[in-house]
């Protein structure tokens, strides 16, 4: 896949519920206390063609990509699954000092580390979960694909899967496994590459009389969107230079104020397939073209910045450990 980049903007950088599901609690890696329901939503519409503005877009396969962004709640989940001793820096201090997009606190010791999710301005369990390194995501997408484990950071849980990290948190990113080596099946999450979540953003097959098409914004839209949440179409959370989404109110910063919004909710402003906040709220990490490189994509756009950086026209590349308040994730999957 070739991919002209048009613009690097890199500034500070409803509801979903998340169910949780009691199991049995086993003495090895491989048993589970709680899980989390990520939901998933089919792109179709096989060999599609290229947007026209940015030559990309095409996708010859059926794939699953996350309605949601990967949520506060969902991240601690995770934690407390795998994270008591954090050897691989999954937790970062500023999950629950940052006002602005704060979701989860620490408490007690190294070997007993357990996370709760805060009550931010109200409950923050269904915001996007922020300050994730491509690291961070990689390591949630093996625990994901290995069937949520419960057990130390091994090649089991959170080292192998979807990619082999093996200890990695610096340095280039990492190929996608073909195979998981712990199911001996295709890694059934994973971090999308650029293009296919392109294309989930912002085709239809319905543009052009049925020949397929793409909106500017991943909102159905190629006006610019407000920010009223609710059920109002063509809305996310941006800054259009007047008002915050959160506070509806002129451009006043404050420092303990949460801005982030639960996902989904700017319930009539989904892609076509039916996504939810791939523009606005917080940027999220793609896998460019799948390659091993020192760097990966951030798409999307987020809550302190404006329509421009939401654009289809519009992309980000960063170095895989960078972490900021307007940086998430989602999955994608194989089709089902």
């Amino acid at each position: 896949m070739q991919i002209k980049k048009y613009m690097s903007i890199l500034g500070q950088l409803t509801a979903l519920s998340i169910t949780l599901m009691a199991c049995s609690q086993g003495g090895s890696s491989s048993s589970t206390t709680t899980q989390i329901n990520y939901p998933l939503v089919t792109i179709a519409n096989p060999n599609n063609p290229n947007d026209p503005l940015t030559g990309i877009g095409s996708i010859e396969y059926t794939y699953q990509i996350g309605k949601y962004d990967v949520t506060i709640g969902q991240y601690a989940t995770f934690l407390n699954a795998v994270a008591k001793t954090d050897k691989y820096f999954l937790y970062d201090e500023r999950m629950a000092t940052d006002l602005n997009s704060a979701g989860i606190t620490r408490s007690g010791s190294e070997g007993n580390y357990s996370y709760t999710v805060m009550d931010n301005g109200g409950y923050s369990g269904n915001r996007p979960i922020t300050y994730i390194t491509w690291f961070n995501a990689a390591r949630f997408a093996n625990w994901m694909a290995n069937g949520q484990p419960v057990g130390v950071e091994d090649s089991t849980t959170t080292e192998n899967g979807a990619y082999n990290l093996n200890g990695a948190i610096t340095g280039d990113a990492i190929v996608k496994n073909v195979i998981n080596p712990n199911t001996g099946k295709a890694p059934s999450y994973y971090i999308p590459k650029y293009v296919e979540w392109y294309k989930a953003a912002y085709y239809s097959p319905k543009l052009n009389n049925g020949a397929g098409g793409y909106y500017l914004y991943a909102t159905e839209s190629n006006a610019a969107p407000g920010n009223v949440i609710g059920d109002k179409p063509n809305q996310a959370n941006n800054f259009p230079a007047t008002t915050f989404s959160v506070t509806q109110s002129p451009t006043y910063f404050y420092a303990t104020q949460n801005y982030l919004t639960d996902v989904g909710a700017f319930t009539n402003s989904g892609s076509y397939y039916g996504t939810f906040d791939q523009n606005g709220n917080v940027y999220q990490w793609n896998d460019l073209d799948g390659a091993p490189a020192p760097y990966r994509g951030l798409a999307g756009g987020y809550w302190f910045a404006g329509a421009y950086s939401m654009q289809a026209t519009i992309y980000n590349t960063n170095v895989p450990d960078k972490t900021d308040n307007g940086v998430g994730f989602r999955l994608a999957s194989p089709a089902q």
